[in-house]
């Protein structure tokens, strides 16, 4: 469903989630996932048996908080060894327009919008306006350029996007743009990241080095502290 996040957690002991957060995706139908991870031995039905009571339990105080801002919100939980086929597969199934990868925060002043080669899209804007707050100063429209892709493409990217938010309702003076150029597509965002409050992008594609080093989204939010919103791609 288009207004569907999925909000992964670990078990059994997940981090708490901001408070910010929750009250930020309480207009949503939240999906919360609780992975259970497994040493290589374990089978997965042993550890349900043994730990699903507790884990559930557990799973169930995170999803009351969503409910208690309003949110409509169930849950999944899944004991295994692999956290990312985890989360896709329960974000396919429930049919998941986005994913939060979650870090602490007291409030979300500025906002990072990394955007891909292509200005037409529609589902992006969305998730902007989710985490856009009362004190929200700043949303950057940020774009590297890399490759065989000129500067000026580059720039119209941003300002067609631009132009698109303030049509859509956004106050003209919090959405600026910014256009780099470099050939570490990744670490550029890491690096702008670093100045902002939270992150929303679309999904990248995935990467050998993933399964090494983790997602950008999971970077991100190790790396700057940031939560990051990860839409699916409509475009």
């Amino acid at each position: 469903m288009a207004d569907t996040i999925l909000v992964p957690i670990e078990l059994p002991d997940p981090e708490p989630l901001s408070s910010v957060l929750i009250e930020d995706l309480a207009s949503l139908s939240v999906v919360v996932l609780g992975h259970y991870d497994l040493p290589e031995q374990t089978p997965a039905s042993s550890a349900r048996d043994q730990f699903g009571e507790a884990a559930q339990a557990t799973l169930d105080e995170v999803a009351e908080a969503f409910a208690d801002a309003g949110a409509a919100v169930r849950t999944r939980l899944v004991f295994g060894k692999d956290r990312a086929a985890a989360i896709r597969q329960v974000a396919t199934e429930e049919g998941c327009a986005a994913e939060l990868d979650p870090a602490p925060t007291e409030g979300i002043g500025r906002i990072l919008v990394p955007l891909p080669d292509v200005a037409e899209f529609d589902r992006l804007p969305r998730f902007i306006r989710v985490l856009s707050e009362d004190s929200t100063k700043r949303i950057t429209l940020f774009h590297v350029v890399e490759g065989e892709e000129s500067r000026e493409r580059g720039e119209s990217i941003v300002a067609e996007t631009r132009e698109r938010l303030v049509a859509d309702g956004f106050d003209s003076a919090s959405v600026d743009t910014l256009v780099v150029e470099g050939d570490e597509h990744d670490e550029e965002i890491l690096r702008v990241a670093a100045g902002y409050d939270a992150v929303v992008m679309y999904e990248p594609e995935s990467r050998l080095g993933d399964r090494l080093f983790g997602s950008l989204a999971d970077r991100i939010a190790d790396e700057t502290g940031d939560p990051v919103i990860l839409v699916n791609r409509d475009y």
